[in-house]
């Protein structure tokens, strides 16, 4: 590893919350804006050091459709133009670079039913299709001598090969029987294949009741590292773990990992003498449970977990290339940071730090970085980390932003009933002067084992721009707080975290900034949920907008697919009714008199969308002012562009027309 590689691994920037440039030429952000900023993703660096390709996502408002490309930019000239290396109505996604740099190979549907591997050669030409499974490909990884791939293909769907219009029965035997944006789970299942790139020879290497994810090779590409569930019953747990195999068919498969968690992400050192990976906690802590980088050795033995004692959520490890740390994002009170961590254990550094929020990152043999970062006040642009801070490699946004009087985004920290600090954004009407009290609106994240973070957010700056100030707390329940602030809604929610985002609002009225008779909240999922109770708990808010939530949980039960996560947190309903409906907001519908704006995606499975109907239908019943909005064909996040155009066109009017008024309101 070369110096300034050495250097750069601890390397600490340490920003405060990027001020908008306000500018005479500059206006108001709009909705129509949305369809002009684009989503950067996946960066790949080269072999070589000298390119960075990855995938820039647009809605593209007059299709009606998302489109995704993949593009090139180099890495030693950074005011050098991007290069576009595709452009087809089909999205592409997942650009990984061959080991020698000569090929770059990715994912597309652009011949439709489910994506394939293609393949672009740099020294020019159009991509080809590499592979040609009856299923759809949904992960991939070169071998290290390039000659291979190493790939994640589903079994086929008996119904591609059916030329008639009816469909054949859906036939069900599986406890986990529906998945959001999958539909209907059948004995259908993802498999390692490998694939050889001259003869175009694939082996299936793993077969059975199960789905196989994350491959990864060793350094000498004699083993693949993969996660799968492989326990009796998959679907009544999530106990993944990381598994080894020798790359050909029938070949014995190790158990590597064995813990009852989540283990997932495994990545070899480049001795390949030791895995790291992403452990999982308890799973009777289902989604509260923390998860921390740990590593094991090849040959098996104990895991060493990696920063436990910080407490904090850690994802995607790397070991550097001198093998004597792991690289990782690591979430921590509303940023996530590119930490740092002796293989062998020890204090967790930041590498990259300060007021943002990292995506993701790559990192090539010779030490060489890049990050994907966002910032309150621009998308996620690609970055280089050199010696003496960070390079910007990607424009996408620049010049689109240089045009929009952005809104300033400040954190503040309020005191919930119980003492507790809750962590908090404040997004003010920009150029609003100081000493304004402001039509305040709270939105709520989802989750609940979430957090609001440093990122750009389009929803803030926009009502923002519609002289809103915004609140977005994280309460208990939120992630990046440690495992004890998540798990503190345990089969309490509506409780705790209802008095959290309530401190949030009372410390914006409390000094002046937030008008206490002109307040709405609002949220999509658990913002949604959330929602609900607030909204049967207090009657200040002067309207509100849940979106995809849930109301009523003895009906969420056997209809969504958390059936598992129900189980755990608060049992079986049959047997516990009383707190399934202690929880439930539906039954408190009656203290409802907040007017609610009701959404949700018609085949939205995660959140059903008859909670959303039978909320609706008990306010209509009650004579209290509501809408239902459906969006057809949409499951629980809203793709279509003219319906995420429609969302917020209907979230502005709905707050114009109750909460921005100067009318007296009730007092509370």
């Amino acid at each position: 590893m070369n110096t300034m590689a050495r250097s750069l691994y601890t390397l600490v920037i340490s920003l405060a919350l990027a001020s908008p440039i306000f500018g005479q030429n500059r206006r108001p952000l709009e909705i129509a804006d949305l369809f002009e900023l684009r989503t950067v993703g996946a960066p790949s660096i080269s072999p070589n050091g000298a390119w960075v390709a990855y995938t820039v996502s647009d809605l593209d408002i007059d299709a009606d459709r998302r489109d995704v490309d993949i593009y090139m930019s180099s890495l030693t000239d950074p005011a050098a133009e991007a290069v576009r290396l595709t452009s087809t109505e089909g999205s592409e996604s997942s650009p990984r670079w061959s080991s020698d740099g000569r090929y770059l190979a990715f994912l597309s549907s652009r011949e439709g039913n489910g994506s394939q591997v293609w393949l672009l050669d740099r020294r020019g030409g159009e991509a080809i299709r590499l592979t040609n499974y009856d299923g759809s490909v949904s992960s991939f990884t070169w071998s290290p001598d390039a000659s291979k791939l190493a790939i994640i293909a589903s079994d086929a769907d008996p119904n591609d090969a059916n030329d008639s219009d009816v469909r054949e029965p859906i036939v069900i035997t599986r406890l986990q029987f529906k998945r959001d944006g999958q539909g209907y789970l059948t004995n259908r299942h993802r498999h390692l294949h490998v694939f050889d790139v001259t003869s175009k020879n694939t082996e299936q290497v793993t077969d059975g009741p199960y789905d196989d994810s994350s491959p990864a090779w060793s350094p000498d590409g004699s083993l693949l590292a993969f996660v799968s569930n492989r326990t009796e019953e998959p679907d009544s747990n999530a106990n993944t773990d990381i598994f080894l195999t020798k790359p050909r068919s029938e070949a014995t498969i190790r158990k590597l990992t064995t813990s009852e968690g989540s283990d997932g992400s495994p990545s070899f050192s480049p001795d390949g003498t030791f895995i790291t990976y992403v452990a999982g906690g308890s799973p009777s802590d289902i989604w509260y449970a923390p998860r921390y980088v740990a590593v094991i050795p090849v040959a098996g033995g104990s895991p060493i977990h990696l920063g436990a004692e910080l407490d904090r959520n850690g994802s995607s490890p790397r070991v550097t290339p001198d093998g004597e740390y792991v690289l990782y994002l690591l979430e921590d009170e509303g940023n996530r940071h590119l930490a740092k961590i002796p293989i062998s254990g020890g204090a967790v550094e930041r590498v990259v730090a300060g007021e943002r929020t990292l995506s993701s990152f790559d990192l090539d043999k010779n030490g060489n970085i890049v990050i994907l970062e966002s910032q309150p006040h621009y998308p996620g642009e690609i970055s280089r980390v050199d010696l003496g801070g960070l390079t910007r490699i990607s424009q996408v946004n620049d010049k689109h932003l240089a045009t929009i009087k952005l809104a300033p985004v400040e954190r503040f920290t309020a005191v919930s009933a119980d003492g507790t600090p809750v962590g908090a954004f404040l997004t003010r009407p920009p150029g609003e002067p100081e000493g304004t009290e402001l039509p305040t609106l709270l939105r709520i994240h989802g989750g609940p084992v979430s957090q609001y973070s440093t990122a750009f957010r389009f929803e803030w700056q926009l009502f923002a721009a519609h002289g809103y100030a915004v609140v977005a707390a994280n309460p208990r329940g939120s992630s990046g707080y440690g495992f004890d602030f998540s798990r503190a809604i345990w089969a309490d929610w509506g409780n705790k975290d209802f008095d959290d985002v309530i401190a949030a609002v009372d410390h914006l009225v409390e000094n002046n900034i937030a008008d206490p008779n002109r307040l709405g909240i609002g949220g999509w999922s658990y913002g949604g949920i959330l929602t609900n109770h607030v909204i049967t708990k207090t009657n200040r808010f002067r309207a509100a907008i849940t979106g995809a939530s849930e109301v009523n949980y003895l009906s969420n039960y056997g209809t969504d697919h958390y059936q598992r996560q129900w189980e755990a947190e608060l049992g079986l309903p049959w047997r516990n009714l009383d707190l399934w409906v202690h929880l439930s907001p539906f039954f408190r519908v009656d203290d409802i008199t907040t007017p609610t704006l009701v959404m949700n995606g018609e085949v939205d499975w995660n959140v059903p969308a008859l909670n959303s109907e039978q909320l609706y239908q008990a306010l209509r019943r009650l004579g209290r002012e509501t809408e239902l909005v459906i969006y057809p064909d949409q499951s629980h996040g809203i793709r279509r562009p003219t319906y995420q155009q429609d969302r917020y066109e209907r979230y502005l009017a709905w707050y114009d027309r109750y909460v921005k008024p100067r009318i007296p309101t009730a007092s509370y």
